[in-house]
């Protein structure tokens, strides 16, 4: 997978991480009063984003594109991985809240 070019370091992490066994290390990422938002769902705390996780099988990215917008930085990839649908493109990681060391609010959405 390669990783972004541009953007923030906590986000070229959160995509190193995210296709890893080591979830510890992709957790610590989010603030402990995160949200995230994945398939029309909300998942607010780590706690419930552990919950969120859990279900979700290991895949792949591939980053096709990074933006930088008002609202934040939306990463467009292509996931592949066990799960009907694969491969599929132009999944949307709106990354709306963070800082240099924790993610606040992320929305994945087409």
């Amino acid at each position: 997978m390669p990783e972004p070019q541009s953007g923030p370091e906590i986000i070229r992490r959160y995509f190193a991480l995210a296709s890893q066994p080591d979830k510890d290390a992709y957790f610590a990422l989010f603030a402990g009063d995160a949200v995230v938002e994945d398939e029309g769902k909300t998942y607010v705390g780590i706690d419930a984003i552990r919950a969120w996780r859990a279900d979700v099988p290991l895949v792949s990215y591939d980053i096709t594109d990074v933006e930088e917008t008002p609202a934040g930085t939306v990463v467009t990839v292509t996931i592949t991985g066990d799960f009907p649908g694969s491969p599929f493109a132009g999944l949307k990681f709106r990354f709306e809240e963070y800082d240099d060391s924790r993610i606040r609010r992320l929305r994945i959405a087409p």
